[in-house]
């Protein structure tokens, strides 16, 4: 088959988003089809597009096998409403018109991921006005979950984007949810089940794993050797809730045994160190956004890994891909989202729950768990074993793939 792919991050940006695309469009080129990524210019989260895209409006490459199209973004550091805006529309309005006039040959399918929902919108025109048909991936409610969050707040805004949300529902031939909840909540919208199919987020088994080797030698580097290491590797983003790591932070400060340890980028990156620097946490370290292949060498450099949400009704359906990448590399998980994510590591025995934006929760289990390694290292092998059978990244991109060669007529 041949597929148009749209999705706004794509690596060498990091992120969930660029993680789940490469990983789903990697593997179905593996499996003999062609997929033409059409995305931006590197630039996510920092909001600066490097030296050498400067000066052009697209550009093509072959990469691993995938045409990757990539177009300019109004990208900028600042994330206020305006610039974000001026962010997504840059992107739906290039990919547009690189999807219709540049974007050559028939396809057998377009694939967008939201969100952002305006590649939702780049998708609908692209469908529409070459006739291609529709499969639309669902990771997040939006404008759901951007409303709750105060991203936004404009009635005339949320009015547009409730209309394209539901364009975009009834446009596709085939909707791709990430978890149940997601799913049910659409059933309740009048969407009909048979027109969704649940892939969720998972992991790249062959490239996480517990690493032995690097983990001795990052703790010597880190100077964690002795100490009980609690991890977040992942977007600092409004979401996540991380001031409740720092002030898990400061309130174990007298606790020299646990130290946590935070990497990556974001929104909120600045004012995480600022915090830091202004609470003098001598048991944090603060680590830029690395590499995807270096995280499986960081996360098994830990002894538990935190996945945080901030504590909102619009959360107790998420899953996130954070938590399959710990236990890949056979780490249990700490995690503080109800709901879906809850009955999932609850079930499988793979980790601890607390409540959401509780730091002295945080702060008691972690001194509790310090004393149970043995217990944590059998959830840390139970998360390996389920996600090695139920959440592989190349077993879920052939489940998907196969599933749409029914779906779609080509």
């Amino acid at each position: 088959m041949r597929i148009l792919y749209l999705s706004q991050y794509f690596p060498p940006e990091a992120g969930a988003t660029q993680t789940r695309a490469y990983e789903m469009a990697s593997n179905w080129t593996r499996m003999g089809h062609s997929v033409t990524m059409l995305t931006e210019f590197p630039n996510h989260p920092s909001g600066v597009i490097p030296p050498q895209y400067k000066g052009r409006l697209f550009e093509r490459e072959l990469w691993q096998g995938m045409e990757i199209m990539r177009v300019w973004v109004k990208a900028s550091p600042i994330k206020n409403f305006r610039n974000r805006m001026l962010f997504y529309l840059s992107y739906m309005v290039n990919a547009i018109i690189s999807g219709l006039l540049l974007a050559k040959g028939k396809y057998d399918f377009i694939y967008a991921t939201s969100p952002p929902l305006f590649v939702g919108a780049a998708a609908l025109v692209i469908s529409y006005l070459r006739r291609i048909p529709l499969v639309f991936e669902i990771r997040d409610l939006w404008p759901e979950s951007a409303i709750a969050l105060g991203e936004l707040t404009n009635p005339g805004a949320i009015a547009m984007s409730a209309w394209l949300e539901e364009r975009c529902y009834q446009r596709a031939v085939q909707l791709v949810v990430v978890t149940q909840g997601i799913r049910t909540k659409l059933i309740t919208r009048g969407i009909s089940p048979e027109k969704m199919i649940i892939i969720p987020n998972g992991a790249n088994t062959d490239m996480f794993r517990f690493l032995i080797s690097e983990r001795q030698q990052l703790r010597q580097e880190l100077n964690l050797e002795q100490k009980f290491v609690a991890i977040y590797a992942g977007i600092h983003g409004l979401a996540q809730g991380l001031e409740t790591i720092l002030e898990a932070a400061r309130l174990l400060q007298s606790s020299s045994e646990i130290h946590f340890l935070m990497i990556g980028d974001g929104p909120k990156k600045e004012e995480l160190l600022s915090k830091a620097g202004q609470y003098n946490l001598s048991n944090l370290t603060l680590l830029p956004e690395k590499a995807r292949e270096l995280m499986p060498s960081y996360l098994s450099a830990a002894d538990i890994a935190l996945i945080p949400l901030r504590k909102m009704e619009i959360f107790k359906g998420a899953l996130p891909s954070k938590i399959f990448d710990a236990w890949a590399c056979e780490r249990p998980v700490l995690i503080s989202i109800a709901g879906e994510a809850r009955e999932v590591v609850e079930s499988v025995h793979g980790g601890i729950f607390i409540s959401p934006e509780s730091p002295e929760e945080m702060a008691n289990a972690l001194l509790q768990l310090k004393n149970r390694l043995d217990e944590l290292n059998t959830m840390g092998k139970n998360g390996r074993e389920y996600t090695v059978q139920t959440h592989s990244r190349k077993a879920l991109a052939e489940k998907l793939i196969t599933h749409l060669e029914k779906v779609v007529e080509y």
